[in-house]
């Protein structure tokens, strides 16, 4: 006896925009059926590696296709895990929780043929029969022995119907009665030619069952070959794949509409065997639409899927890489759900590992244009892989851009092997300025006597750039070393300024100077000197101390954090004109400590450093009202 339900509020909803909204893509119906039919498939398969009691063991796993002109029918037969009374309801009568909501605010933001492309990630792909069919029935038995057959029966309307069945074998069979315009998906050339274009790598055979000509006696006949090459593409030789086909099969694997930066694709017997096909995606946010939601490989262990997200296959730093990966050799634990621990997954992750960061040392070495790209998109990866794997320090590092003061270009970028062979007469370091964007760090006022000598420094400008100097202290014998170092002697780098000094204010004024400026600071300087260094700038703050500590700052501000302000050292320049000017100021002058002040915080504010920029305000106009005055 036939029971009646009724589906979820927005299923009517939900079908007129899957009939209507992706009517030009219509045959993307059998690609999300066949699909369903492959994890079924798939569920068996896996079931059956520990648990021998199923229907119908003997079997062979596989999808048919039966075109019934007469009927105007097509049916998707599996052979597969199949469904009980209660799953054929929670999978099939309940459109809502299937993401119904978030499918119909996809589609309305997608055209026709980007929306067709995303009916599976939803959970909403069987539904697509409904854009072909006026009627759809699914017959199922489940693979445990004593499971009872079940119907379903749905017309696209608010309610479906749920009856007993008679079916001998374990598996599934979706039938669907074709509206009048869907005569092209009963000719076996159309079905043929989808499942080339949607469904070639499936992994277990398709079979078209066509009708027989006219005259003969039995009404149809069986494919000897299956429609599809089953051969997934990771295990086929790249040199019969174009990149077309790389492509497609990125898209499938992924949704994503863009194209990805760069494949790797693996086969290999030692130190075991197993197969790969790696992608870089264009971006390191996933889109809109993507079914890769969270990092991690899919793996297969002798072909049978057994994690859609694996994470132990590539170290964290190499999470954005998506792919697949097949092995012979990684044996299953008996909960069936993972694989061993072994000494075989450690060789395996290290084997990956060593080629992704092997290939991109060659788009770097080689294809710079195409290797920046995935640098700018992924570079913090990279930059926490160094951090974080100090044993892999020796690869990462090598894979590290940057920009600096040579060209002094957001588009120019320069690695640590070529900033050591640009190195200048005298030079035994290597120099950088963390700053908190690029702006910033080429305006330091610490570049100043670097700039005057020829001597490169690199900008480390990305905000993650902070951690860097924990980690990569120094680079082929060369010591990395900031440009704030109060220690820093270039006497004898590069080449000495050419052009003449201004005029210094003289010593006693000077040393009366730098004591009223530090009466005026107080604790928040350790002290006021005169700069050897400064050419243009008024003033720079330096560290007297281990870098360490200021590095510190910027990571735990950068993880809102609680932070303690460092306290440096304020160097003035003596020959600087506002200096000369200050040093004239009389110590009761109201303007004195409101300059101190002001130079003080704008050394902060070019450091990165100032808690609350804003609180210059009052103090500004104040001087420029005196100013006004003078």
């Amino acid at each position: 006896m036939s029971e009646q339900f009724t589906f979820q509020a927005e299923t009517q909803q939900l079908l007129d925009i899957l009939i209507h909204s992706l009517y030009t893509e219509r045959e993307i119906f059998l690609r999300e059926l066949l699909s369903n039919a492959s994890d079924a498939l798939h569920r068996l398969q896996f079931e059956q590696l520990t648990n021998p009691n199923v229907l119908d063991p003997a079997a062979p796993l596989e999808v048919r296709i039966f075109i019934d002109k007469e009927a105007r029918t097509l049916t998707i037969r599996d052979t597969g895990i199949g469904m009980t009374r209660d799953e054929i309801i929670a999978n099939l009568g309940t459109i809502a929780r299937s993401g119904a909501k978030q499918f119909m605010q996809a589609v309305r933001d997608k055209s026709g043929d980007q929306a067709s492309a995303i009916i599976g990630q939803f959970g909403v792909g069987f539904y697509s029969a409904f854009m072909v069919a006026d009627e759809v029935r699914v017959i199922s038995r489940s693979y445990r022995p004593d499971a009872q057959a079940v119907q379903w029966r749905a017309s696209g309307g608010t309610s479906y119907e749920i009856d007993s069945a008679d079916k001998a074998e374990r598996g599934t069979d979706v039938i669907l009665h074709l509206k009048e315009d869907a005569d092209e998906f009963l000719q076996p050339w159309k079905l043929h030619d989808i499942i080339r274009r949607h469904s070639d790598y499936v992994a277990f055979p398709i079979y078209v069952v066509s009708p027989k000509p006219e005259g003969q006696n039995d009404q149809s006949q069986v494919e000897e070959r299956p429609a599809n090459s089953q051969q997934a593409i990771w295990r086929r030789a790249p040199q019969e794949i174009t990149e077309d086909d790389y492509k497609g099969f990125y898209r499938a694997f992924s949704m994503e509409f863009e194209p990805p930066l760069h494949h790797i694709h693996v086969r290999a017997d030692v130190p075991l065997q197993y197969y790969a096909l790696l992608y870089i995606p264009a971006s390191n946010q996933p889109g809109m639409f993507s079914l890769r939601k969270q990092p991690g490989l899919k793996l297969y262990a002798r072909k049978i899927l057994i994690q859609e997200y694996n994470t132990d296959l590539l170290p964290d730093y190499l999470s954005f890489v998506q792919g697949v990966v097949d092995s012979e050799d990684l044996p299953l634990n008996v909960s069936r759900e993972s694989i061993k621990a072994d000494r075989g997954m450690v060789n395996l992750k290290n084997a990956l590992t060593k080629r992704v960061l092997s290939d991109l040392r060659k788009l770097m070495d080689k294809e710079r244009e195409r290797y920046l790209p995935i640098y700018k998109q992924y570079a913090r990866f990279l930059k926490q892989g160094l951090v974080m794997h100090p044993t892999e320090r020796a690869e990462l590092e090598q894979l590290l851009l940057f920009n600096s003061s040579r060209d002094d270009s957001p588009d120019s970028w320069v690695s640590l092997s070529e900033a050591v062979e640009r190195m200048v007469s005298g030079q035994q370091e290597l120099y950088y300025v963390v700053a908190d964007d690029f702006a910033s760090a080429r305006r330091s006022p610490h570049l100043e006597a670097f700039r005057a000598r020829g001597i490169e420094v690199l900008y480390f400008c990305d905000p993650v750039d902070a951690m860097l100097p924990m980690s990569l202290t120094e680079f082929r014998g060369y010591k990395l070393r900031a440009v704030d170092d109060a220690n820093i002697d270039l006497k004898d780098v590069g080449q000495a300024p050419q052009q003449a000094e201004a005029e210094a204010i003289e010593d006693q004024a000077l040393l009366d100077l730098v004591g009223r400026m530090k009466a005026v600071l107080g604790e928040r300087v350790r002290g006021v000197r005169a700069s050897r260094v400064l050419v243009g700038s008024a003033a720079r703050l330096v560290s007297d101390d281990d870098s360490q500590r200021r590095h510190m700052f910027r990571i735990n501000r950068l993880l809102d954090r609680e932070v303690e302000w460092p306290v440096m050292t304020l160097e003035v320049n003596p020959r600087h004109p506002l200096l000369h000017n200050l040093s004239k100021l009389s110590a009761d002058s109201p303007t004195f400590g409101l300059i101190v002040e002001q130079l003080y915080e704008t050394a902060l504010l070019q450091e990165g450093m100032h808690p609350d920029p804003s609180s210059m305000a009052e103090r500004l106009t104040q001087l420029m009202q005196a100013a006004s005055q003078a």
